[in-house]
């Protein structure tokens, strides 16, 4: 089942015109490898749950093939969310900028005098993607792209090596429910489509995420979760055969479900929670960490 499940995401993918095979190949030749040893926490100690298999992969985003696949997957899941655009580029632009335009438009609103934006976490950043469009979104803020994988980590800074920014982003290998981060240091957190996603998480870990978005924030700072939305229709009117090949990749997703993210955000202390619909199949959460 999870052969078949990842067939038909490639498949799709390159349909979609998306390179898939190309883009793996050109991270596994590269000298990535050597970014790992210097972005790589030997001490960390994965929750049990990061363990388990997803996507397929029986290491889960502990491999270099989860990895060197995760942009192509990223690109796909914009073409999923809006298939009537033109290009891959246009659907991209679509997604990602709804997100970013729902963070801004929270921020503005409810940061009161705090609304400059000048530290921005990336919580569960992959390979960088969503790190990347928020640092161009906001380039005179400081970004940290903060992931559990050290593999997608070193795929997000090896090509963050090869660009040119004001503020070069700065990447981190730890836990994103406890990272080891002073309190009170960013005025935005994201939870972007996060590899792993909220929806890959066991209830009490996406908990255990806010809580310490919650803590790093300062007041009047924004957090925004972005994944997939119960309320979506494309995704409650999914064929039952496309329904359980993507749960059986998706070990806590009934978990993700069920789990009332907005009142959960209320109790770990945040309060103005919004949710909007961004495209057809995501929301955006956003919320605000009271003065």
């Amino acid at each position: 089942m999870k052969l078949a499940s990842r067939e038909v995401i490639i498949r799709t993918a390159e349909k979609s015109n998306i390179p898939w095979r190309e883009m793996t190949k050109k991270v596994l030749e590269s000298d990535v490898y050597e970014v790992f040893e210097r972005i790589r926490d030997p001490n960390i100690v994965y929750p049990d749950y990061y363990l388990s298999p997803f996507h397929a992969y029986d290491e889960g985003n502990l491999s270099w093939l989860a990895a060197a696949e995760a942009e192509a997957a990223t690109l796909s899941i914009a073409k999923r969310a809006i298939p009537e655009a033109t290009s891959i580029e246009e659907a991209n632009k679509i997604v990602r900028g709804n997100w970013m335009n729902a963070i801004e438009e929270h921020h503005l609103k409810y940061s009161g005098e705090n609304c400059q934006i000048n530290d921005i976490l990336d919580i569960g950043c992959s390979v960088g993607v969503s790190t990347r469009y928020l640092a161009e979104r906001f380039p005179s803020a400081k970004a940290v792209g903060l992931d559990l994988s050290p593999y997608f980590l070193a795929v997000a800074a090896q090509k963050e090596e090869q660009l040119s920014r004001q503020n070069p982003i700065r990447w981190v290998h730890a836990n994103g429910e406890a990272t080891g981060l002073p309190p009170n240091s960013f005025d935005v957190v994201s939870l972007a489509y996060v590899h792993l996603q909220c929806h890959e998480c066991p209830a009490r870990a996406i908990i255990g995420l806010a809580k310490e978005a919650f803590r790093l924030l300062r007041p009047g700072g924004t957090i925004a979760l972005t994944d997939n939305s119960p309320k979506s229709k494309v995704l409650q009117e999914l064929s039952p055969v496309l329904f359980t090949l993507m749960k059986s990749t998706e070990p806590f997703l009934d978990e993700y479900y069920m789990l009332d993210l907005e009142e959960a955000l209320g109790q770990a202390g945040f309060v103005n929670v919004c949710s909007v619909l961004t495209d057809p199949r995501h929301r955006t959460v956003t919320a605000t960490v009271p003065y």
